[in-house]
């Protein structure tokens, strides 16, 4: 198995951030692989079609991003890790087109065979316009909402952290992860040589990607990309049943259907978009219904569904059920 030796310091300082440009290559997989997870079809039937165009419009830009994108494997060059002085994805992106071309060519042979007319010297300024393309088209519209549900993925990794450990925050994280103790992560079930990162950057990175991924930039850099969990992968708020609506009203129906997992007023807000005013006037009346509860977790206070709440969500999404 694929494991990382994670010294103390390394662990102490390591962090959870958002990424444009990790934003931007989960697009592109989503799009050139025909796979949007639940939540992103929308998204996925608005820009599909534009994306095969300007695919279409170079015949070379299929096989560099097939290439790049292979499904055990992406190429180094195009998914390094962000670096905290980073100010958005223009930043990601001029430090991307800065790589040499033998040095992208040898990330994409890494990987297995290329195709010979990848070798061209314009071969990462390619890569690096489908990704602005990608970013400009498909995700930077709705980058101020996907930004919050990654926020709000971001402080429900913290609470689990600050309550149950390492263990906690980062088991399940992705497909093949696994926080083993005594400084090992499992990264992936591949059969590779441990790495040992020490005087190094780690960082975790929620995106839209359906599996995720880990990337480095040696000897310091590192990162693991994972999905943004359950329902806040989706960049538009989900509709709650018309049914519910009508009984509790679109602003209660639809914070009681968010809470699938236990959530905060602030990761609430990012989900809903709703006010956080709006959003401490429906949980009053949602817990005087006693349709949800709270707890405190470390200095946040969480939401969850009571008994009853389950069963009002779960009879509205399946109405055939009742």
């Amino acid at each position: 198995m694929g494991l990382w030796q994670i010294d103390a310091d390394v662990l102490a300082t390591s962090r959870f951030a958002v990424s444009g440009l990790v934003e931007a290559l989960a697009c592109l997989s989503l799009l050139e692989y025909d796979s949007p997870p639940p939540g992103q079809e929308p998204w996925f039937r608005e820009h599909r079609a534009a994306y095969q165009r300007m695919m279409a419009a170079d015949s070379l830009r299929r096989p560099l991003v097939r290439t790049a994108l292979r499904p055990r494997s992406i190429a180094d060059f195009v998914c390094r890790p962000p670096v905290p002085q980073d100010r958005g994805f223009a930043d990601e992106l001029a430090r991307l087109r800065q790589t040499p071309v033998a040095e992208a060519l040898a990330d994409l042979r890494a990987g297995g065979p290329i195709r010979s007319e990848l070798d061209t010297p314009d071969l990462v300024e390619r890569t690096a316009d489908i990704l602005e393309w990608v970013w400009t088209h498909t995700v930077e519209p709705t980058w101020a909402k996907r930004r919050l549900l990654f926020e709000a993925d971001i402080i429900a990794r913290t609470q689990q952290l600050s309550t149950g450990g390492w263990a906690a925050a980062l088991d399940g994280l992705r497909p093949g992860l696994r926080w083993l103790g005594g400084g090992r992560l499992q990264i992936n079930v591949y059969d590779n040589p441990p790495r040992v990162l020490t005087d190094a950057q780690l960082s975790f990175i929620p995106s839209s990607a359906r599996r995720g991924w880990v990337c480095w930039l040696l000897p310091s850099r590192y990162a693991v990309v994972y999905p943004c969990a359950g329902r806040l992968a989706a960049p538009a708020p989900d509709a709650s049943p018309a049914a519910l609506d009508r009984l509790l009203g679109p602003g209660r129906a639809a914070i009681l259907c968010h809470l699938d997992a236990p959530l905060s007023t602030t990761q609430l807000v990012a989900v809903t978009g709703a006010v956080l005013g709006s959003v401490g006037r429906h949980l009053k009346v949602l817990l005087d219904a006693q349709l949800v509860r709270r707890r405190r977790a470390g200095r946040s206070v969480l939401y969850y569904r009571t008994e009853a709440g389950d069963q009002l969500v779960r009879l509205n999404r399946s109405p055939q059920e009742g």
